[in-house]
């Protein structure tokens, strides 16, 4: 009972309350009181990585090659305080030294030698944190700044056919004031009634590279995740317990956030609408892993069918699949991107392309894989070889794989392993964000659009994400037929109207959302649509793409002239636009969703001030953000192209009905 009670004290009340129930208790017993002030020491080791450039060493050695990124493993120690006033809050600080040690991948010289740099940088830091126990119990987080001292600037630089040379970094920052977070868990190995407290503490902590540049000059950076433990001690005083009097448990009562849902349903139902779309090519060629040839699913053609191909060929006998959902049609125009660039080039005598190969490993593999690109087009097209460069590096220019990066980077690196067209002859670019845009022309698609996304009904459920484990639609005709759709998670779902409506012209119907809380209850919701199904084959639509580089911060604001100047004239009065944003699979699903809903709602902004100047009146949006959500994504995310291609904005322009 006794090691009960010392393992959790509030556990043991009510365990002693329930065999004692009904008796009063008056027994007083003798305890101490957890201190408030602890000492002690810790130690830890700092796994530290660099990202960022450097070259120049100091004043006197600048070496020839660049160095990156880098990592180590070096000792952490400290003397630490802690004041506790209560059982959630209080103070840290820490006394340390902090070493920031480690070694920079290597690179290869211009002598075709193999380069090393390695560096023991390291302080004495200062850490004053703040200190939460959030359970009260063992488990707290700590975070706050840093004030670093350097005391130790070292490096070492090796070459091959070169003596090692030993030296101090020049232009170091002798204080650095950064920050960290981190958490940590008490475990005591004191007897409770003991004057003397005595904890070991496991640890961990993150420091971020924010504000900690440890050189003025060039960028290099480094961040560190810190693991340890820490030995403390303190003195408690003497108190008398208070009396155990009887209680009534009681479950503490949890508030649900109430879920908002609507249904957003057509008048009516368009069954296919003829669609004019600007369909943008990357400007990528991806390699498979472990090869330098171009893959198979690339089309190629002979002499004999190059001499007679035009790009104008690829609007006819593609599948005619275009519509919401993924499209081999538009895949099948950007595996012809080799024929497409030969022809535009033959076209264009004056235009010229620079191919920059990266292959995840070194340059001489991505430069092979430029090669054989430029093999195709000057075999199979006759394009002079003097009008096509060729470029190997380890990474492209705008590199899916992001410095710091831990997280699905299997699928990242494919990405990574690409050939990029590059350009500055306009006849083969795209005026999408502008001068700096490096998408291809594009290429005009007209074919019919089956199961467009205004005739679909969307199921609006504010509040789904956060509140319900998940929700389910049950759709109810007038005889009593119910249709079961689901179970979702975010907030917005989808299902075409064609679907509901089945083998009916027009239909009523009950709609009523069931949802799941998180604490174990049923929300239901209720609302109801009318449906008509309409066919019009005269009507024509226009569709236009913006894609995104995987890059987060990446906003909507880059393409404004785009949709200003392109779309915005295309919009007849009272006609409608749809604006609908998709991500890859890559990344945490809630925030795909979030970022595609704030793209899309961004580019209605710009869109609807540009025809507010324009004196356009009686236009319709719809804008919606789909996330990576596989039944509305425009490709399947197999494919490093299918992933680009899904990370898209998409503009439907709809004339009045």
């Amino acid at each position: 009972m006794l090691q009960f009670h010392l393992a959790n004290k509030k556990f043991a009340i009510m365990f002693l309350v329930s065999i004692f129930a009904g008796v009063a208790g008056h027994a007083q017993k003798v305890k101490r009181t957890q201190p408030v002030w602890w000492f002690g020491e810790s130690a830890a080791a700092n796994f530290n990585t660099y990202r960022g450039t450097t070259q120049m060493l100091n004043n006197s050695l600048t070496v020839p090659t660049a160095f990156h990124k880098g990592d180590g493993v070096k000792p952490y120690l400290s003397l630490l305080t802690e004041y506790r006033p209560n059982k959630v809050w209080g103070g840290m600080l820490n006394i340390a030294y902090d070493n920031r040690g480690g070694k920079f991948d290597g690179v290869v010289a211009p002598c075709n030698c193999a380069a090393d740099l390695s560096t023991n940088i390291s302080y004495v830091a200062v850490e004053p944190s703040l200190r939460i126990a959030p359970f009260s119990n063992a488990f707290y987080i700590f975070g706050g700044p840093t004030l670093s001292f350097n005391v130790s600037k070292a490096f070492t630089y090796t070459q091959e056919k070169q003596p090692d040379t030993r030296g101090d970094w020049s232009d170091i920052r002798k204080t650095v004031f950064s920050a960290q977070a981190g958490a940590g868990i008490d475990i005591p190995v004191s007897a409770r009634t003991s004057a003397t407290q005595m904890t070991v503490s496991p640890f961990v902590s993150f420091l971020t590279d924010f504000g900690h540049d440890p050189r003025s000059v060039e960028s290099w950076s480094f961040y560190t995740v810190r693991a340890g433990i820490a030995l403390k001690f303190g003195t408690s005083r003497k108190s008398i317990a208070k009396p155990i009097e009887e209680s009534v448990a009681t479950s503490p009562v949890v508030q649900e956030k109430d879920v908002q849902f609507s249904v957003r349903a057509p008048k009516v139902v368009p069954l296919s609408r003829q669609v004019k779309e600007t369909f943008p090519l990357i400007n990528s060629v991806f390699f498979n892993q472990e090869s330098t040839d171009i893959p198979a699913r690339y089309i190629q053609l002979n002499e004999d069918q190059a001499a007679s191909f035009k790009e104008a060929q690829l609007q006819e006998g593609q599948p005619d699949n275009l519509n919401n959902g993924r499209s081999a049609r538009q895949l099948a125009l950007y595996h012809n991107i080799l024929n497409i660039m030969g022809d535009r080039l033959r076209s264009n005598p004056q235009s010229t392309i620079t191919l920059i190969g990266a292959s995840g490993k070194n340059p001489a593999e991505g430069k092979i894989m430029a090669e054989n690109i430029k093999q195709y087009l000057v075999t199979v097209f006759g394009i002079d070889g003097s009008r096509i460069n060729i470029d190997g590096k380890d990474k492209p220019a705008i590199s899916s794989e992001q410095p710091g990066g831990d997280k699905e980077l299997a699928l990242l690196r494919e990405e990574d392993r690409r050939v990029d067209i590059v350009s500055a002859s306009p006849e083969l670019l795209m005026q999408v964000g502008g001068s700096s845009s490096p998408y291809l022309k594009p290429v005009e698609i007209t074919s019919v659009q089956t199961d467009p996304l205004d005739s679909h009904v969307l199921f609006n459920t504010d509040g789904a994400a956060e509140s319900l484990k998940s929700w389910t639609v049950d759709v109810t005709d007038e005889q009593g037929n119910v249709q079961h759709y689901g179970p979702y998670t975010q907030d917005q779902a989808s299902v075409s109207g064609k679907t509901i409506l089945g083998n009916n012209q027009q239909g009523n119907y009950k709609i009523m959302m069931i949802g799941q809380t998180k604490n174990g209850g049923t929300i239901e919701k209720e609302s109801s649509v009318s449906l008509m199904k309409m066919d019009d084959p005269k009507q024509e639509g226009l569709r236009y793409s913006i894609l995104f580089n995987f890059d987060q911060s990446k906003s909507i604001a880059a393409y404004e002239n785009f949709l200003t100047d392109v779309i915005t004239p295309l919009v007849p009065e009272n006609g409608t636009v749809i604006i609908h944003g998709h991500t890859d699979i890559i990344g945490d699903e809630a925030y795909n969703h979030t970022l595609s809903h704030e793209r899309a709602t961004s580019a209605q902004q710009i869109i609807e001030q540009a025809l507010s100047k324009a004196g356009t009146k009686g236009v319709t949006f719809e804008s919606y953000g789909f996330g990576e959500d596989a039944g509305t994504a425009p490709f399947d995310n197999t494919l490093p192209e299918e992933r680009f291609y899904n990370r898209t904005v998409i503009i439907d322009i709809i004339p009045a009905k």
